[in-house]
């Protein structure tokens, strides 16, 4: 054997291990995950580091991570509502929303995503925040993983616990005692309307000083709230709450 087919061999060789080990070590981490709290995000530490440079007073991550046991019914009922109402049926994906999102962009105005509660835990846990095809492929491999290996519940409650809901405040709990000064499981339905209200753009828009549009908002999110059923339409996934 030639030494040049030798060295393609061992190229060939190098690049499945490397596949492999990458496989191996991606499930590694969404199992870890499964059961561990993620103890920061690449966003958490990209907000920390732009606060930092503008020079800000008090530049920390508000972040608590909470079990769904702990949130009121209405926080994940508010955000689903909000975001991805076929959260309950969909396998990570919702090509209605993705097709709707391609033909609403191709007639101008603001950028539209169809991206699911799903792909939104997908590329804010494992990934970097950016545009390029490639990232997008390895956001919709690691949804598929989060997908088969967490399932629907704990998706839902890593979500609400690191979505940016103002700036620097990260999670319902988090964003709860800022704006509420109450735990997230005393939140009500308006005030979890509020929050996945400001969910689109956290910076711009504000639960603390909520402008006209943001109150809107917050009314169309409660009735849809309303309209797909309330806390009922989640009982498959939220878990029972003990009765005392």
């Amino acid at each position: 054997m030639s030494k040049k087919r030798l060295g393609l061999r061992v190229v060939k060789l190098l690049l499945v291990r490397l596949v492999l080990s990458l496989f191996l070590l991606s499930i590694a981490w969404v199992l870890l995950y499964r059961w561990v709290a993620p103890p920061a995000t690449l966003h958490m530490l990209k907000r920390r580091a732009e606060a930092g440079a503008a020079d800000k007073e008090n530049p920390q991550i508000r972040y608590s991570f909470v079990q769904l046991e702990e949130m009121s019914e209405q926080l994940p009922l508010a955000v689903v509502a909000s975001e991805d109402q076929r959260f309950p049926d969909h396998n990570g994906f919702d090509v209605d929303a993705i097709l709707d999102a391609i033909k609403r962009n191709r007639k101008g105005g603001n950028i539209r995503g169809g991206s699911t509660i799903s792909q939104q835990v997908a590329k804010n846990v494992f990934l970097w925040h950016g545009r390029s095809y490639f990232r997008k492929a390895v956001e919709a491999y690691f949804t598929m993983l989060i997908e088969a290996l967490w399932g629907k519940e704990r998706i839902l409650e890593v979500y609400l616990n690191i979505a940016e809901m103002g700036d620097g405040v990260f999670g319902v709990e988090a964003a709860s005692q800022k704006y509420f000064k109450k735990p997230a499981k005393e939140v009500g339905r308006q005030q979890a309307a509020l929050l996945a209200a400001v969910l689109p753009n956290p910076i711009k828009f504000s639960a603390q000083r909520p402008s006209a549009y943001v109150l809107r908002r917050r009314y169309r999110i409660a009735r849809a709230m309303s309209s797909l059923g309330g806390t009922n339409y989640l009982k498959d996934i939220l878990p029972e709450k003990d009765e005392k």
